[in-house]
This record gives structure tokens, sequence and C-alpha cells, in this order.
């Protein structure tokens, strides 16, 4: 295993440790979240967890929690989750978030918006003092809009680009059955609330990838010394790295 991955499973197995017997757990799309569900179906087969249910948040995460045989519950199924554990494409000083890297944030944003917690799990560089100054914020759109949602963004000052697959021909394709345009905004996003309300109240957008006063804890993983460690930062105390990946 190497130090990448190394960090990444720290991260996991810390994230594991915040979850209690008899929860309901969101389970997050992606390699870290992939990683906590592999360590969550182990700790449940060592009797270590018991009573856990889990929602997932994607297609991904669904096969996986069941090819581990986690019991899951349908969201419409639930009034309220206690857990939700995710990854993140960018996390901000104030805890905001740009998901959808995997075309899972509609899932995603539902499971974390009926939360009591949600956890967010990534590695340092992730963290960026501005969002969408480097990654793109995911829109998902009708499939007979995406054109005439880009053009509205276009006027927004934002540019857009139809995602598209890179094991078939044509469009990447959500779990919904929609398309993602993937948005750059001149000098980043500097009011992600207004922003996510703004094009969510455009005719024919689904949902956009912008989290937005929805994190309660951010898990962060690092290599120093070429040792892997994990830390969990307050809003505002870290030293972000300028925006790369």
């Amino acid at each position: 295993m190497d130090l990448q991955t190394q960090m990444k499973q720290l991260v996991a197995d810390a994230a594991v440790k915040e979850i209690e017997d008899g929860m309901i757990l969101g389970l997050g799309s992606g390699s870290t979240a992939a990683l906590m569900i592999e360590s969550l179906a182990k700790e449940i087969r060592l009797g270590k967890l018991k009573n856990i249910a889990g929602v997932p948040t994607s297609f991904q995460s669904e096969v996986l929690a069941l090819e581990l045989n986690i019991p899951l519950i349908d969201l419409a199924s639930v009034s309220q989750i206690d857990l939700a554990i995710d990854g993140a494409d960018e996390v901000d000083p104030d805890f905001q978030l740009i998901k959808g890297g995997g075309a899972c944030h509609v899932r995603e944003k539902l499971v974390a918006s009926k939360s009591n917690k949600l956890l967010i799990v990534v590695d340092e560089t992730k963290l960026v003092q501005n969002l969408n100054q480097v990654f793109p914020l995911p829109v998902e759109v009708l499939p007979s809009a995406w054109k005439q949602v880009k053009d509205i963004i276009s006027e927004m000052g934002g540019i857009s680009n139809l995602r598209m697959a890179l094991k078939k021909a044509g469009p990447v394709v959500t779990d919904q059955g929609n398309l993602i345009l993937d948005v750059l905004f001149n000098d980043g996003i500097k009011d992600p609330k207004d922003l996510e309300m703004s094009i969510n109240n455009i005719p024919g957008v689904l949902e956009n990838g912008l989290f937005v006063d929805l994190t309660d804890k951010v898990l962060v993983g690092k290599i120093e010394n070429n040792t892997p460690i994990s830390f969990s930062p307050s809003k505002g105390e870290l030293i972000f790295k300028s925006n790369f990946y």
C-alpha cells in the first residue's frame, strides 16, 4: 500500500471511530469514502458495531455496501440520518464545499441535508482558500436543457463544459439520467450561498455541487516526513495549501 493510500485509510479509519451502535449512516462516494465503507464493514463483521443501517449516496456506494453485507435503508424511508460521512473535491476555510466530481452530488446533498451531522474526509490537497479557482462546479441539468443552462451561466460569468465520458461515447450520464455541466467562474466563487441559490433557480437545473453550511466536521489526511497523519481542524484554523491538486 503506497503512502497516499495509507493516508486515505488512516482518515477513513478515524471517520469510522465517530460511528456508534444503532446509527443510521449516510454512506458517501469516492475513494476515501469507499475505504471508510470497507472499514465499517469490518467493524460490523467483528461485532464492534451493532444495529447499523446505511443510506447510500450513489450507485457506487450502494453496490459496495451490498457486497460487504452492510444493511441498507432507502432515503425516503427515514426521517433523519444520524451521521453522514463523505468526501469533497474542495473545502474552503469556512467548511463550504464543492462536490460532484463523481457526478453523485444530488443524492449526496439529499443525504447531507437530512443528516444530524456531516463529516467530510479529505486529503490536504482538497483544501483551498477560495472555491472554484481550480476545480469546476458541477451542475446537473436535464438533457434537453444543457445548452440553455450553459448560455444562462455564461451571462452570469461562468464558463461551462459538458462533462464527457471516458469509457463511452458521449457525455457522462448521472444516476438520475441527467447531464453535468462543469463550470468555472472568473476568480472563483466569492459568495457560495448566493450562487448556489442563483444556479438552482435556472430552469432545467436539478442541483449544483455547492454544499453550503452543511459540514460539521472535517477530517484531513496528509503525509508529513513520509508518515501519514490525520487531523481535524476548526473552521478557519487550517493553513490552507495553495490551490493545486
